[in-house]
């Protein structure tokens, strides 16, 4: 059997998953949304993963590829990692450099813009150098375009197309989202045109993003654009127009996190065979406050089939003795 790699990207809004084998190769992908339940959308992630690898449609894969290991990344990874029974557990900044780099070596700016959040890694020699997240104001993210897609009554899908019919875009304020809905709806009022009005909006996620996640950052080519956002063929356009470069988006682009996590896995020298049958296990989560000191620490208690698997979130002895009370 030849060894294949999962790895698993968990974000507030979309979960994503790839299984790859030993050359990177992609044999498996799924992007799902997450819909404010990490467990039950990586269920679905793996048993879409599954369907493909070893579905009746599945193009002689079945048999030919055994998973020896699984990875996580995302706001979710612990809680996932521990899920999946992962080996790998790693940080988004890490995963994206690792996966980008497995696809253009030579990169240099990493451009990202995720539905809640967005970031930019700067690499040299194949080493991450510098990095910045934007966490706080959604206006540089994919939510941010989301929103005003719904404001406008459009799908979001359309929003590229009609932003690169326009000829003049309309200014709108970036650097809130309080602000640009606002100002969206008074050059609506004031006779914008639709197009106008949305490449203005394609263009505003861009300026916003670079004054904020790439404010003071040295951004040099080749740049290579990731996320959600990247199959917006208008907001490349204009990375592309603000830069003065080409900016590289690869198919796999919005997978890269999941991607750079299975890729890292190979690097594991132990190796635990992934089972999907845990897609018909039962998973679930509870809030715990241990009162045990004056810290009161927040825990969270992670249990399958009813079995407490782990716990974490106390700063003290006490609150390991708690859960390990509740597990007896």
């Amino acid at each position: 059997m030849k060894k294949a790699y999962l790895g698993v990207d968990i974000g507030s809004i979309s979960t994503k998953g790839v299984v790859i084998d030993e050359n990177n190769q992609v044999l498996a992908s799924s992007y799902l949304w997450t819909q404010g339940n990490p467990i039950d959308a990586v269920k679905r992630v793996v048993g879409e993963l599954d369907q493909t690898m070893n579905g009746a449609g599945a193009g002689g894969l079945a048999g030919q590829y055994t998973i020896v290991n699984s990875g996580t990344t995302g706001s979710a990874r612990k809680l996932i990692g521990l899920v999946l029974g992962s080996r790998v557990v790693k940080n988004e900044i890490t995963a994206h450099a690792v996966g980008t780099l497995s696809v253009v070596p030579d990169v240099q700016t990493i451009l990202e813009i995720g539905g809640q959040d967005s970031k930019i890694i700067l690499i040299n020699n194949g080493v991450v150098m510098d990095y910045a997240m934007n966490t706080i104001c959604a206006a540089g993210t994919g939510s941010f375009l989301s929103s005003q897609a719904k404001r406008l009554d459009l799908e979001l899908e359309d929003f590229a197309a009609l932003a690169l019919r326009s000829e003049n875009p309309a200014k709108i304020a970036a650097r809130c989202t309080v602000f640009a809905e606002s100002d969206l709806v008074h050059k609506a009022q004031i006779g914008h045109s639709k197009e106008d009005i949305v490449a203005g909006l394609c263009r505003a996620v861009v300026l916003n993003y670079l004054n904020n996640v790439g404010k003071g950052k040295q951004i040099k080519g080749p740049v290579v654009f990731q996320g959600g956002m990247s199959k917006n063929a208008a907001v490349v356009k204009e990375f592309e127009r603000e830069l003065g470069l080409p900016v590289h988006v690869d198919p796999h682009g919005h997978l890269m996190g999941a991607l750079g996590v299975a890729v890292l896995c190979k690097n594991e020298v132990q190796e635990s065979a992934f089972d999907f049958n845990i897609t018909n296990l039962e998973f679930e989560t509870r809030g715990l406050e241990c009162a045990g000191c004056p810290n009161s620490c927040e825990m969270i208690c992670v249990y399958r089939e009813g079995q407490l698997l782990d716990a974490w979130g106390n700063k003290c002895d006490i609150g390991a003795s708690l859960t390990s009370a509740q597990a007896a």
